[in-house]
């Protein structure tokens, strides 16, 4: 398994879960900006679970030698990398917040997503699980930097799914709503709208197994994100969301 992300309590816990299902993996790699915090969940998952892995630093945002990851061999690809950024009101004409939430999101993303992919359709098999966001389904003024990342995001991987499905690999979008984690930090969450990293990773996990496409973590969101996409413009424009 290759973990994109792996400092993500999400990420995190849907391995945990794989192999608390009885998931059985040569190897996980651990992409990550952070391997101090990586080696710790790295060693814990050793100790636990027995279970081998590599940690590699990766910083998406800085040039990759590609040559590197050709020794991995893989049929899951989880996607787990994100940056919220900058809220509207204090980031919209910072440039390095704005092009950093681009890169992180879509623009340096993909091609590493990309590269994996290929290596999946040389085999004729496996999935790929992106974690885009709720925020994506239609640009509101209090994140729309944000949102617009994960829109482009999300488009790629539905593009990606429609391209790989004759290939035999599988490509699932997760658009997981409010998430208690570290990025989250400090916001105002309705808890009613927010799910925990392990409630997120069992949902993940169990739509996994039934390769299914696009997946809300709280069915609710289903629901809110399809009023809010038919508010008519004339009305939305006028709305603080």
């Amino acid at each position: 398994m290759i973990i994109l992300g792996s400092t993500s309590e999400v990420a995190q816990a849907f391995v945990e879960k794989a192999l608390n299902a009885g998931e059985k993996f040569e190897k996980i790699y651990f992409f990550t900006s952070n391997k101090e915090i990586t080696e710790r969940f790295a060693k814990h998952i050793d100790v636990k679970y027995l279970q081998q892995s590599e940690v590699i630093e990766l910083d998406i945002t800085k040039e990759i030698n590609y040559n590197v990851f050709d020794k991995i061999d893989s049929n899951l690809l989880f996607c787990a990398t994100g940056y919220l950024g900058k809220g509207t009101e204090e980031g919209l004409y910072d440039n390095a917040n704005t092009e950093r939430i681009i890169d992180i999101n879509f623009a340096k993303l993909v091609p590493v997503i990309n590269y994996f992919a290929q290596k999946f359709e040389g085999k004729r098999e496996g999935t790929i699980i992106g974690l885009s966001s709720v925020a994506g389904d239609r640009g509101r003024q209090s994140n729309f930097i944000y949102g617009s990342s994960k829109a482009a995001f999300t488009a790629y991987l539905s593009g990606l799914r429609n391209y790989l499905f004759s290939k035999k690999v599988h490509v699932m979008t997760v658009k997981p709503g409010f998430m208690e984690t570290k990025m989250t930090e400090g916001l105002p969450l309705n808890p009613k709208l927010t799910a925990k990293p392990k409630q997120a990773a069992e949902c993940i996990y169990k739509a996994y197994k039934k390769q299914k496409n696009v997946v809300y973590v709280l069915p609710i969101w289903r629901i809110i994100m399809l009023i809010i996409q038919h508010i008519p413009e004339f009305i939305f424009k006028k709305l603080k969301l």
